[in-house]
């Protein structure tokens, strides 16, 4: 999909309207849509129009900081583009030259993408020898008999050609030799190439138009956005100017004219990327500096968490200002179809950067549930204690009879404990999948509405191969990043590679949000979603039987990734077991029958593990050990040995299976 192309909203998921007596059995009702909700991964329930619970949060007291969002470092594809004009700029500034970007055809250059093509096609010197430039030109969406492949062969050889050189391993020496000398001392004119060889008759033009973007873009300088490297916020504490500035020449080392090359390319080109090669390695001050900051591996993403803390209604005065500031209109009449377009236009833009902030995770155990509760601080009054023993209130959904979460003792916060969220306009939910890829629930209390997108579950690992394929970079350093929340992709290019998504609108009527899916050989369903203006949603998880197996397969995931586990899935099962009579029939079938998968899985470990030559070993308490003690050194999975004796007949030995204290 082109940056420049405008969004098209997904279809919707489904919509559905329970009776009262549906609405009564809220887990029984989830079972019954399931085969129609588990194909689109996400589907939206309006509840009966007279059920309006009163919102239960004592605004007053209720305060927050935010987490920062920059819009363009959130979407995959330019993150990574950001990421590497990011060390383009810090090889040049290292040197002493801060970079700046040219444009071409009106539109800033698209160094990273240069960068692939012409690596795709074999690299710069093939791509000069054998006269591709033009052909680069057309990948990248430029129009033909122009010219312009001379131009970005002259971009790339003073911007990116050297940075290339230095990751392949050669010197600051090295490449200082390879620009400063000549071949039998003959200068060659710059920004010559073989198009223009070729095509003699578009030499003038080719000069005025390259002139004219050049110095049309030094008497107008537009900014890139803030990268959060330590180096940029040593220029924000210097006051220095915001962001990478963008004109049309091209940077240089200090000491250091960057020459183009001409048709005597093949012959020099030897000669100088011999010598260049040739220089090994000096413990040079700078080289070493540059070398170190060039080639250290960035780190994990993440968002910071903004200086300011608000209130409920000082958040909502900002970001009422910032709505109608922004659209230019007040923020009931700005259309939602125009703030989605608008949210997927900033996110894939190198040169808009628009900051937001949004009130996540924040504990409702803390602040308060913006549902009623019976939690002894204060009085219900009216129909508040009808909502507080509803199925439906976020608080109790996890913990009902036909909840698998119902077994395990301890609050979990954000997934036993809902959690809150307070949203501004274009505040963002990014690609997740639910821990333990479990069920999720989400009700919007009220405020501007939350759009979502869903991939089922079947989908899954097809969404996360193309985010992997397209931005491989950012897998390389987060393993785990579908399970950090912060990165998005245009579900338009999602689509385009076949990837299955819906849409659903959360409006300010509360109707709920349910993500849930059955069992599948893929992992569960991923759901992604931003806000349309000030809003205050809920969130919470819950699993039911049909959880069991594909809870399972998650850990086996997160064993793959190294990943901590919220839980022990082994330890869930075995207390289940030890207390059957706590299950319904359905519960009881599931868990048996995992039981049996499971017992089975831990016989041929033990089996493995002998035959490696371990011999003996020793039964651990785990009631003794602190959590932290119980994951294992390599994958990080939560221990709990399963004994097989102990459940075959638990009331005829009067054995209690081992328990963690977590649980």
């Amino acid at each position: 999909m082109s940056a420049f192309a405008e969004f098209v909203p997904p279809p919707e998921c489904p919509v559905f309207e329970p009776s009262w007596e549906d609405f009564s059995d809220p887990l029984g009702f989830i079972n019954k849509i399931r085969p129609i909700a588990e194909k689109t991964g996400i589907c939206k329930i309006r509840p009966p129009e007279d059920w309006q619970p009163p919102f239960a949060c004592d605004v007053r007291n209720f305060h927050f900081t935010p987490r920062v969002q920059r819009l363009n470092e959130l979407e995959a594809l330019t993150r990574v583009k950001l990421n590497f004009l990011d060390q383009i700029a810090k090889f040049w500034e290292l040197q002493g030259s801060k970079i700046r970007f040219p444009h071409v055809e009106r539109k800033v250059l698209d160094l990273y993408q240069l960068s692939k093509i012409v690596s795709a096609e074999g690299g710069f010197e093939t791509v000069c020898k054998e006269k591709r430039w033009s052909k680069v030109a057309s990948r990248m969406g430029f129009p033909s008999g122009k010219g312009t492949g001379s131009l970005l062969r002259s971009h790339y050889e003073r911007i990116l050609y050297p940075y290339e050189l230095f990751q392949s391993g050669a010197t600051l020496t090295g490449i200082q030799r390879l620009y400063e000398e000549g071949d039998d001392g003959e200068e060659l004119d710059e920004g010559v190439g073989e198009e223009a060889v070729e095509e003699d008759e578009q030499d003038e033009e080719d000069d005025k138009e390259k002139d004219g973007e050049e110095d049309g873009m030094q008497t107008k300088d537009r900014l890139l956005p803030e990268r959060r490297s330590r180096r940029l916020k040593s220029e924000r504490e210097n006051k220095e100017p915001k962001g990478l500035k963008i004109f049309g020449t091209s940077p240089k080392m200090v000491g250091l004219e960057i020459v183009s090359a001409d048709d005597g390319f093949n012959k020099k080109q030897r000669h100088l990327k011999a010598q260049a090669f040739a220089i090994k390695m000096r413990p040079r001050k700078e080289t070493l500096e540059v070398n170190f900051e060039c080639s250290k591996p960035r780190e994990a993403f993440g968002f910071e968490q903004a200086v300011r803390e608000y209130s409920l209604q000082s958040f909502g005065e900002m970001a009422d200002q910032f709505k109608s500031d922004y659209f230019n209109m007040p923020v009931h009449m700005v259309p939602t179809e125009l703030v989605e377009k608008e949210f997927w236009r900033l996110v894939s833009s190198i040169e808009e950067d628009v900051i937001v902030e949004y009130g996540a995770d924040i504990s409702s155990k803390e602040v308060g549930s913006g549902f009623p509760v019976r939690d002894g601080k204060r009085r219900l009054l009216g129909d508040e204690e009808e909502y507080a023993n509803s199925g439906w209130n976020l608080n109790n959904m996890p913990v009902l009879e036909q909840s698998v979460l119902t077994h395990i003792n301890v609050d979990i916060s954000g997934m036993k404990v809902p959690w809150l969220y307070v949203g501004m306009c274009f505040s963002s939910f990014c690609w997740h999948i639910e821990d333990h890829w479990s069920y999720s629930i989400n009700f919007l209390h009220w405020g501007e509405p939350k759009t979502w997108y869903g991939v089922p579950a079947s989908a899954a690992e097809q969404l996360e191969a193309v985010m992997k394929k397209l931005a491989p970079e950012l897998f390389d350093s987060q393993p785990d990043l579908l399970h950090q929340l912060v990165t998005i992709m245009n579900p338009n290019v999602l689509m385009e590679h076949g990837v299955p998504v819906r849409s659903l609108s959360l409006g300010c009527t509360g109707p709920i949000s349910v993500q849930g899916s059955l069992w599948s050989p893929s992992p569960g369903r991923t759901t992604a979603a931003f806000n349309q203006g000030y809003n205050f949603a809920e969130a919470v998880n819950f699993c039911t039987a049909d959880w069991l197996p594909m809870g399972r397969q998650c850990v086996a995931h997160y064993r793959r990734l190294h990943r901590y586990c919220v839980f022990s899935h082994e330890e869930l099962l075995c207390k289940m077991a030890a207390d059957p009579e706590s299950l319904d029939v359905e519960l009881a079938a599931a868990v048996f029958k995992e039981m049996g998968e499971m017992m089975e899985e831990e016989t041929k470990l033990r089996q493995a593990v002998q035959e490696i030559g371990v011999l003996s070993s020793e039964q651990e308490v785990f009631e003794l050990l602190p959590d932290d003690e119980r994951q294992c050194y390599k994958c990080k999975t939560t221990v709990f040995p399963v004994r097989a004796d102990v459940f075959l007949q638990p009331r005829a030995t009067g054995v209690s299976p081992p328990r963690s204290r977590s649980l």
